[in-house]
């Protein structure tokens, strides 16, 4: 039985983006305590704690096939449980590790549980989008932003109360477990293979002439898909510059102490405020002309901060000046993954899980060389040069965005009606 016929839709709408809600929680939570394993670790050696880093992206690009393939045959209900108890099990796990070596392998696990938690959480995002007839999903992504906002505020306060990695993280273990228990009744049943057919005939025939999902995923992908995902690639550079390094960055150059270290709780408040803005954007102006915008934020943002944040002396100064960097960051990354996900559900003519699985390959590719650029950049010159060359892309974003046929859309499906 389909739940959305058991329960009203607005509590299945919360009820997902409580998930969502869940999933950023977990992952700023992790973030937010990146510079204590660095000590922890003595990985003074910016190339070295790269290395490290690389395994979460490594985990993801790996789990990409084995995430499309599960959700098309067990239904993203069944992954969406299966997933953020993973992420957030492996996430303690993380708080326990003693070892370089330990800790590396269970970065890479909880890179496998994101990407699982990304492809079975954007399937029911776009499940409910359907179920309302209207573009959502940037709520549903504002959800995961307020849960990183929230787990950036409780890390900053965990680290100034002196609490360690792995109490702070059995915490956020248990609030997600209520959170799982909670919402997993209003999940929405998505059937296997996205293509069940009950009439015999019918079903031999799609068999005969469309390949099963897991052959899709190794078959040519549309055009739509590449040009998305490459959009989707440098967004996901971006924000591994930013989720990975921002603590970095205020600690290493800005040179503040741990009370002022606010550079990724800001980019987080402002990466949430932008994808609940998002939708009254896409009325305003489009969704093509919100990605320019969002690109030319990024790209301002980077060099605001890279050029402009170590030019005063005074530490108020430096504090703004960066962080309004940072926040010009937040808010243009806030709407291009929803966006690209919506342009998906809206044009696709692949499978959604597969489809999203692809533009995950594709995107993915920028999580996966981040951490080696990034760390390999600062190493050579400096962390303010890798910032800027990060902030190029965002004019990339503007390039492709303005002579790209994917992102050319009817105008009565970039404005959609008001979300209430």
């Amino acid at each position: 039985m389909n739940n959305q016929f058991t329960h009203p839709k607005e509590r299945i709408r919360f009820a997902i983006l409580t998930f969502f809600f869940a999933q950023g929680l977990c992952m700023a939570s992790w973030a937010s305590r990146i510079p204590d394993f660095k000590d922890v670790f003595a990985a003074n050696y910016a190339f070295y704690w790269g290395l490290i880093l690389f395994m979460i992206p490594v985990g993801k690009f790996v789990a990409i096939p084995l995430a499309g393939y599960l959700v098309s045959k067990l239904g993203s209900r069944s992954m969406v449980q299966v997933s953020i108890l993973g992420y957030a099990s492996s996430l303690l796990c993380v708080g326990l590790a003693h070892e370089v070596y330990l800790l590396g392998f269970l970065l890479f696990c909880f890179g496998v549980f994101w990407n699982l938690c990304d492809i079975s959480f954007n399937t029911q995002g776009i499940e409910v989008e359907r179920l309302y007839g209207k573009t959502i999903m940037a709520t549903f992504h504002g959800g995961w932003s307020l849960g990183a906002c929230a787990g950036a505020l409780i890390g900053f306060v965990m680290i100034l109360a002196g609490v360690s990695p792995i109490w702070h993280y059995t915490l956020i273990f248990i609030i997600i477990l209520i959170i799982a228990l909670s919402g997993r009744k209003y999940l929405q049943e998505s059937a296997p293979q996205e293509a069940e057919v009950s009439d015999t005939k019918t079903k031999e025939r799609n068999t005969a002439k469309a390949p099963n999902g897991f052959r899709l995923l190794f078959q040519k992908p549309e055009m739509l898909l590449l040009q998305l995902g490459l959009v989707g690639l440098f967004a996901l550079i971006v924000e591994s510059a930013m989720f990975d390094w921002s603590a970095v960055y205020f600690e290493s150059v800005v040179h503040v102490p741990k009370s002022l270290q606010i550079g990724f709780l800001v980019f987080m408040i402002m990466m949430a405020t932008g994808r609940f803005l998002t939708n009254y954007a896409y009325r305003l102006w489009g969704k093509k002309k919100v990605l320019q915008l969002a690109g030319s934020f990024i790209c301002i943002g980077f060099f605001v901060s890279a050029l402009l944040g170590g030019v005063f002396e005074a530490m108020a100064m430096k504090v703004i000046v960066n962080s309004l960097g940072f926040m010009l960051v937040g808010l243009g990354i806030s709407c291009i993954v929803p966006t690209l996900y919506s342009f998906v559900g809206a044009k696709s003519k692949t499978p959604v899980s597969i489809a999203l699985t692809i533009l995950s390959s594709i995107s993915f590719i920028g999580s996966l060389i981040a951490p080696l650029l990034i760390g390999a950049i600062s190493q050579a010159f400096d962390i303010r040069i890798a910032y800027m060359l990060i902030g190029i892309l965002g004019g990339c974003i503007v390039l492709i965005v303005s002579f790209s046929s994917a992102f050319d859309i009817r105008e009565s499906a970039a404005k959609p009606e008001p979300d209430k």
